[in-house]
């Protein structure tokens, strides 16, 4: 068994664990306009990104944006993840497929057909004109455009991984509940929810960090004036080339994301279960 595990244990070490290693490491040197980076062994890096301001507002409007789009994409999935599970039609594959097909095209094309409906010209203000509104909405370049967008991207996951679970729970519970005289949302809510409870709890763990850790949405729906975490890493590295700073950036967004990751899942669970224990 343990030379069965080992060529994977071995892999995951060479494709993470050590790149993540060396990143730690640079993110305690200190940069240098000069020699771009000096050895050192210092927090300077984590002080500074925890302390400054400008950072505090860009790791609170990330976290805001991840839970946003997580809220959005439990309310709009559960429906369409009911409606895949409980199909017995013969065109279910073609529809999970459909369902799918957005995960094969790239964010930078969706986030691109996101600017051509949202934009100022674009399809969205072009359908308001034919009722007479002069002024286009500033839909593009905004947070509202930057959620959208996000919620869009993940929400394929959430509605696989509810419809997934929602399948191999029995029709009867439904049923039972209906004829004992609660009504179709009593019954979603009070029993079909609970029983799916592994299923929602991984999809929002997955939507929520998938979120969190967006670029290119954020980058070309949000504009120059929307900061979210992982861009700032990028233009650290590439455009200011202070590679520390942008190191100990990148493992703040890992620490936010595994600890609220972690608040969730708690979260999530103690209520589903309550609620599981209620009903």
């Amino acid at each position: 068994m343990v030379f069965l595990v080992f060529p994977a244990t071995l892999l995951v070490f060479i494709l993470l664990v050590a790149p993540m290693a060396g990143l730690l490491r640079m993110s305690l040197n200190q940069y240098s306009p000069s020699e771009l980076m000096v050895e050192a062994l210092s927090g300077e890096n984590y002080l500074q990104a925890l302390s400054d301001p400008y950072y505090q507002n860009i790791l609170l409007t990330t976290v805001i944006v991840a839970f946003a789009c997580m809220l959005l994409s439990v309310a709009l999935s559960l429906a369409p993840a009911y409606w895949l599970a409980r199909m017995e039609s013969r065109w279910k594959s073609l529809i999970t497929i459909v369902t799918l097909f957005p995960l094969l095209v790239g964010n930078v094309v969706r986030a691109a057909g996101w600017m051509a409906l949202l934009g100022n010209d674009g399809a969205v203000n072009a359908f308001l004109r034919l009722f007479g509104m002069t002024e286009p909405l500033q839909l593009i370049y905004t947070p509202f455009a930057v959620v959208i967008g996000t919620t869009a991207v993940v929400m394929p996951y959430m509605i696989l991984t509810l419809s997934s679970v929602v399948e191999n729970i029995p029709r009867q519970t439904e049923e039972a509940a209906a004829n004992l005289g609660a009504g179709p949302l009593t019954v979603f809510f009070r029993v079909l929810l609970p029983q799916a409870a592994p299923g929602l709890l991984a999809g929002c763990v997955l939507v929520f960090i998938l979120s969190m850790n967006a670029y290119a949405t954020p980058v070309l729906l949000g504009g120059p004036g929307f900061s979210m975490l992982a861009p700032a890493v990028y233009e650290q590295f590439v455009k200011a080339a202070n590679w520390p700073f942008g190191a100990a950036l990148a493992f703040v967004l890992l620490a936010t994301t595994l600890l609220l990751t972690g608040a969730v899942s708690f979260g999530l669970a103690r209520s589903l279960g309550r609620d599981a224990q209620q009903a």
